[in-house]
């Protein structure tokens, strides 16, 4: 049902203050036969391989994650991404999200698995001369070398750029010796390659690719963890290592560019891998939910459970939305580039780099599902739940850490708006021309007998595109009033952020329902119109949460009561009986005892 898009993709943080047709956004009902084949691969690969040594790799990860992702390199699991000269397939960008979305419920396998294909392999992808390319890619490929990245210190975590590792050139000038500490290294007990990030001279910022074998190279215990125990996670320390200046990987000085820009496309990739572990859960809530029998019914025929289950499905179908439509904008950019002229990863950085905001929002808003459906899953085990017998209690331990990988979800929501404004400042996204525009709105009289829309979905596509001059008129005002101390001001900042995700989610979710909906008509894509109507009805009540805390933080008097006003008049939704949409959502999980969307 793939159609072309007629008009130029939104550039990174438009989406705020430009509106698309649902012709114009990917969904995941759009991927090729090629992707899903692929993707059916893939999962086929972890149901077989993953799920029956689950708990065998949470004890012995060390020992057999190693041969595990030698066996996804020999099915080709390892190098979707990577150019068929370095040993992949080069697939496009929707196929890797495809196989990424697949290969989400892999517990500590799926963590292992990330970080050797993402943060491992990508900087020297990304970065590497043609000699390192064309030395290291075709092992990391294959599975033959496995890979960690080393950026985070006992005194540097979010503060990266604070790290002590030191990387000193000999006399001669034809080696760097490096000394430091690092910690919490994924894949740290058994990778053949780290990435180092290291100080040159103690003042440079730089990258590094060091050989795990060379001398001075020590490796820690596994940290005992409270989740994704089977995930190889140690520290790592460097006493006069000694590597080659050609190991040098991009350029001395630039290493926060490899780090950020790393950082970019692994939370692209953590939301997509959430996406699959969440689904895989919601199947699980639902097949006990019919299993479990109490007052002589299946707790799946009360009410309460049945909430549970549609919200678990409609959180899920909101951000899966919102994962494919950044991933084809992702897609486009790299497209784009390319027929600019641009090397592929070259290209591929810079689309990541585009679209950096929205990197940050899906983190945020697919760990923050993720947990979500794992907490309702142990709370509709009951007591089995609680039960390290049972699946649920896995789950609900391994899914916390994404809330900290690849930058915690605070340093995430203050960077989403951060980078807005820097975008803003230097001319790349109009945001203060449409901010006028609201400002002035805000002065005159509203047209109270305004005509409503009356296409599918079209008045909740109103209510939330309308809800974006409630969070232009809010950030302009804080950037006007507070200026430079805005940095200092993290709680309006992260209302604003939690506005943007809102918003982000429940228009990506009403163009799917649309555009399903325009193949296979509004009784085939009853679900998904139910679903975009739930999810916007209680995204608008938490926008307006969101943007009254941050109106009552820094106004007050006429000002503020002028502000407030204003939210209530672009946040204004029309009322939606969410209960029989849910009892709806609910009942075709039941049938299908899965979750079946």
């Amino acid at each position: 049902m793939a159609s072309e898009s007629n008009k130029k993709p939104l550039a990174g943080g438009e989406f705020l203050v430009k509106d698309r047709d649902f012709r114009d956004v990917f969904v995941p009902e759009d991927l090729s036969e090629d992707a899903l084949m692929m993707a059916e691969a893939s999962s086929e690969f972890i149901k077989n391989e993953i799920w029956p040594k689950v708990e065998e790799i949470d004890k012995k990860g060390r020992e057999l994650v190693p041969p595990l992702l030698e066996q996804a390199g020999e099915l080709g699991l390892l190098g979707t991404a990577i150019p068929e000269q370095y040993g992949g397939s080069g697939l496009d960008f929707n196929t890797n999200t495809a196989i990424t979305v697949a290969m989400g419920p892999s517990y500590s396998f799926g963590v292992a698995w990330a970080a050797h294909i993402g943060i491992g392999t990508l900087p020297i992808l990304y970065y590497g001369t043609e000699a390192q390319k064309e030395k290291y890619l075709p092992g990391l490929t294959s599975g033959k070398l496995k890979a960690a990245y080393c950026l985070t210190e006992p005194g540097s975590g979010s503060d990266a750029l604070a790290a002590k590792t030191r990387a000193d050139l000999t006399d001669d000038g034809e080696h760097y010796l490096i000394n430091g500490q690092k910690m919490w290294i994924t894949n740290g007990g058994f990778a053949d390659l780290f990435i180092v990030f290291a100080k040159v001279g103690g003042e440079k910022f730089s990258c590094f690719i060091v050989d795990a074998s060379s001398e001075g190279v020590k490796r820690g215990r596994d940290e005992p963890k409270l989740g994704i125990k089977g995930s190889s996670t140690t520290q790592v320390f460097f006493e006069n290592v000694k590597i080659p200046k050609e190991n040098l990987l991009g350029e001395i000085g630039k290493g926060h560019k490899i780090a950020f820009n790393i950082l970019n496309i692994g939370r692209f990739k953590l939301c997509a891998m959430v996406v699959g572990g969440a689904k895989t859960n919601s199947s699980l809530a639902v097949k006990y939910a019919n299993e479990r029998v109490q007052f002589g019914r299946p707790i799946s025929a009360f009410g309460a459970i049945q909430f549970k289950l549609a919200e678990q499905a409609t959180r899920i179908y909101a951000v899966e939305s919102a994962t494919y439509r950044v991933s084809d904008l992702i897609r486009q950019k790299i497209d784009q580039l390319i027929s600019e002229g641009r090397k592929y990863e070259e290209a591929l950085m810079g689309a990541a780099e585009e679209y950096a905001i929205e990197c940050a929002v899906l983190k945020v808003f697919g760990s923050e599902v993720l947990d979500y459906v794992v907490d309702e899953t142990v709370q509709i085990y009951g007591g089995y739940g609680y039960s390290e017998e049972y699946p649920a209690a896995r789950a609900y331990r391994d899914a916390r850490i994404n809330r900290i990988f690849e930058g915690t979800n605070e340093i995430n929501r203050l960077l989403s708006v951060d980078m807005l404004i820097k975008r803003a400042m230097k001319g790349m996204v109009d945001v203060m021309g449409p901010a006028m525009k609201v400002q002035e709105e805000l002065m005159g009289i509203p047209d109270m007998g305004a005509e409503q829309p009356g296409g599918l979905l079209e008045r909740e596509l109103k209510q939330v595109r309308t809800a974006k001059k409630a969070i232009l008129m809010i950030a302009g005002k804080a950037v006007q009033d507070l200026m430079q101390d805005l940095e200092n001001e993290q709680e309006i900042i992260m209302n604003v952020a939690d506005m943007m995700i809102e918003l982000f989610a429940s228009e990506s979710a009403i163009l799917r329902a649309q555009k399903v909906a325009s193949v296979k008509g509004e009784e085939g894509a009853a679900a998904q119109i139910e679903m975009a109507r739930i999810f916007v009805s209680d995204s608008m009540e938490r926008i307006h949460r969101h943007g009254r805390h941050a109106i009552q933080s820094f106004t007050e008097g006429d000002e503020q009561r002028m502000l407030l006003l204003g939210l209530k008049r672009f946040t204004k939704y029309d009322p939606v009986n969410t209960k029989v949409l849910r009892r709806s959502i609910a009942a075709r999980m039941i049938e299908a005892n899965d979750y079946c969307f």
